[in-house]
């Protein structure tokens, strides 16, 4: 039963991942005008009936609740697939914080915590003088606070240098 649901899943993601390069295309927006064109000029012949309404109507809505489907899986799956990627190049990178790996999972007020962390690093390297210079959330305030105690340090140490 699992193999037969594998490969179901496995047409309609093809099925999917086709239908919605296609109809993303130039040619499937072209198709779709020319048949609005149609239905227009058709108007005349049909006096404009309820019948002659309804076909575009229901055309469009079956068209719409079908696509709705579709666009969603597209999108699942390179939502999916960028997050990977997104993931791979925090995992791999020694200086960045793996708390951000699997943040998609987080709760929006979680997220919202680890946003006010950011700004908290943005006002911190405000203050620096090179632009190249970055920290992680978790090694922020350290760097921060080292700074802060070697400049006391240093102003401390102008203080009680005797003046020539």
């Amino acid at each position: 039963m699992k193999t037969k649901d594998k490969n179901l899943a496995g047409l309609f993601e093809e099925f999917a991942s086709r239908v919605t390069k296609a109809t993303g295309s130039t040619t499937a927006f072209a198709c779709a005008f020319c048949i609005v064109l149609i239905w227009a000029v058709s108007g005349p012949f049909f006096d404009y009936s309820e019948t002659w309404q309804l076909v575009i109507n229901t055309g469009t809505t079956i068209v719409t609740f079908l696509m709705v489907f579709l666009i969603q899986k597209a999108q699942n799956k390179d939502s999916l697939a960028i997050q990977l990627k997104l993931n791979e190049l925090v995992a791999s990178h020694e200086y960045a914080s793996n708390r951000l790996v699997d943040i998609e999972s987080m709760t929006e007020e979680e997220m919202m915590i680890v946003h006010k962390y950011y700004q908290k690093l943005s006002e911190l390297s405000k203050k620096e003088i090179k632009l190249q210079t970055s920290h992680s959330i978790d090694e922020a305030h350290q760097k921060h606070a080292l700074k802060i105690g070697k400049n006391k340090i240093v102003k401390q140490a102008k203080k009680e240098t005797p003046k020539n």
